[in-house]
């Protein structure tokens, strides 16, 4: 498949948000809530928060008090963490964000204390929100407190119902390690919802941030404990960007740090406007023909990094660093991409429609597609097989990236992807049960299936509400409808073991295999009154038939005990099957 350019727009970005007002709303409503602080709060409830009703949004601003905050972030123990499983113990309400592949991390210890000063508000301020877009925002530790509130309101509102809050904080430290930010990142709408927004002379930002060797070789990230989620616009006296990549944010919020007086967020808002109408563009080499390697010259320059005392003073190499800000992005951007590919999912689409045809030509030849697939009789199977191969790859990456974003009691696909995950499965289980038998194989359910299949369908059984009678749209779409349950040509495969086990009284245990038969015919009964089975079963040439004949023949011979019938039997004797098709039982 062709791969377009990758391009880096971080300049561009942080102009948007620059021009877009969004930036002077939130410090504004900053600003007012400080001015309201005519005394110290109380140590038990150091937070100050407020709703602020624009217009076009609506607000919730969180400050500290400045002593506390210099406390807090210069006291003993600023860098503590609390683990997932002490917090579950004493503080519950981050446990969501705990999956199988990602079980534990830890948060800040004082940001921790803080957000607990407004537990017993929490509900009130969720209360607050409206139909009109959310901000949350906050300054220094009031950021922290802030990116915690908007976790906590992302696992509680509906966002099928609700706008998703965005939350833009000011000079805030980090709050967690690798295994916070990978329960975000594996959520790209809550990574989206997190922008901060950092000068390069505040030091907060950085104070949990270990020091690095900037003469390296590589320009490795920090070791660090404390790791960046979100995106982060940068500012310097020189312009602006926005990075997402969290390893470039931790390598450039070290090194583009300049110490100096006189810094105040307040100011921001005109010069960066200024420098978004009236920029110097940064000059980049004509010879320079990759666009990613381009747009991260011109965002360096921008953040400040194109200033010759500045690079002096850190020993910083401008290649080296240019070089392994590129590498970093596109590893980024191309993981991004590789998950929204608009593309990739459009050949799915296609290799799905392909197999609905492969599918309507076996009918037409009076044997069904998982008979024609076992058999391979020619290139059109191979074709098949390629399908069946990348679609598998595709599903299985799916449901693996599902299963690491934060989730409460396993919520997974949204309905339009639950529902292409459903036909997917129904599609092409079916082929790998018909490669599993034939190569051979018996019990698939026990020791063939693959665990995205019976994922999937787990979601679908806490998706669906039971149906109490036959769906009318059932009976009248069943010529091209595909069987409910996927593992249904597994039964008929061991239902084909067991007539073969009695009829030539191979097994010690003939009554365990009697048992399972009959178990199988009223569960195939049962789907039949439901319209749940495909009408593919009944054609000639199909295992399915295959295997009444063969139980039959074992009825006849009395081996199911004497003069054996079930409403199933009858149905098959009587040639019922052929009302089936038509939606006339």
């Amino acid at each position: 498949m062709n791969r377009s350019p990758i391009f880096s727009s971080g300049l561009e970005l942080g102009s948007f948000v620059v021009t877009s007002n969004v930036l002077h709303h939130s410090w504004a409503a900053i600003s007012e809530l400080y001015g309201e602080i005519h005394e110290p709060p109380s140590w038990d409830s150091p937070v100050r928060f407020r709703t602020f009703q624009q217009p076009n949004c609506t607000i919730i601003a969180f400050v500290t008090w400045p002593p506390c905050t210099k406390e807090h972030l210069q006291g003993q123990g600023r860098g503590d963490l609390v683990s997932s499983s002490a917090l579950k113990e004493t503080f519950p309400l981050f446990e969501f964000l705990c999956t199988k592949t990602n079980p534990r991390f830890s948060i800040n210890k004082p940001a921790i204390d803080l957000f607990v000063s407004v537990r017993g508000v929490l509900n009130f301020l969720k209360s607050q929100i409206s139909n009109k877009p959310l901000i949350i925002t906050g300054h220094s530790l009031g950021g922290s407190v802030a990116s915690l509130f908007t976790l906590w309101l992302l696992d509680k509102i509906n966002l099928a119902t609700t706008k998703r809050p965005l939350c833009i904080t000011f000079g805030s430290p980090l709050i967690g390690d690798d295994g916070l930010q990978e329960a975000i990142l594996q959520y790209s709408a809550w990574n989206s919802c997190f922008l901060h927004v950092v000068s390069d002379r505040d030091p907060v930002p950085r104070v949990l941030i270990s020091p690095y060797n900037p003469t390296a070789p590589e320009l490795a990230s920090p070791t660090n404990e404390y790791k960046p989620f979100g995106t982060f616009l940068l500012y310097s006296e020189l312009g602006c960007a926005c990075l997402e990549d969290p390893e470039s944010v931790l390598v450039l919020l070290v090194a583009t740090y300049s110490e100096g007086s006189g810094f105040d967020y307040k100011d921001i808002f005109q010069q960066l406007n200024g420098n978004v109408i009236c920029k110097d563009s940064t000059k980049v080499d004509e010879w320079i023909a990759q666009p990613l390697q381009a747009g991260i010259i011109t965002q360096l320059g921008a953040i400040g990094l194109g200033r010759l005392q500045q690079l002096q003073q850190q020993s910083i190499d401008m290649n080296t660093l240019i070089r392994q800000t590129e590498r970093r992005e596109r590893k980024w951007l191309i993981r991004r991409r590789e998950v929204y590919d608009s593309n990739v999912l459009s050949e799915m689409k296609v290799y799905m429609a392909q197999l609905e045809w492969y599918k309507k030509c076996c009918e037409d030849e009076e044997i069904g597609y998982y008979d024609r697939f076992k058999n391979a009789f020619d290139s059109s199977d191979i074709k098949a097989q390629g399908f069946k191969k990348s679609l598998t790859c595709y599903w299985i990456d799916m449901v693996d990236e599902v299963e690491k974003k934060p989730q409460r009691n396993g919520a997974a696909f949204t309905t339009r992807w639950l529902f292409a995950g459903t036909n997917y499965r129904r599609m092409i289980e079916p082929l790998d049960i018909a490669e599993y038998y034939r190569d051979g194989k018996t019990d698939y359910m026990a020791k063939g299936r693959s665990k995205h299949y019976t994922q999937l369908e787990k979601w679908l059984s806490e998706d669906e509400k039971p149906a109490s009678r036959p769906n009318n749209s059932k009976k009248q779409n069943l010529a091209g409808g595909l069987t409910e349950n996927s593992c249904f040509w597994a039964y008929v495969e061991e239902a084909r073991i067991s007539c073969n086990v009695l009829s030539n009284g191979e097994s010690n245990d003939m009554d365990k295999h009697k048992r399972s038969l009959i178990v199988f015919e009223a569960d195939v009964m049962g789907m039949l009154n439901n319209y749940a089975v495909s009408p593919e079963i009944f054609l000639n040439r199909s295992s399915f038939m295959k295997w009444w004949k063969e139980y039959l023949e074992i009825i006849r011979k009395g081996i199911m005990g004497p003069s054996h019938t079930s409403p199933f039997t009858e149905f098959m004797q009587n040639r019922q099957y052929r009302q089936y098709a038509p939606g006339c039982l």
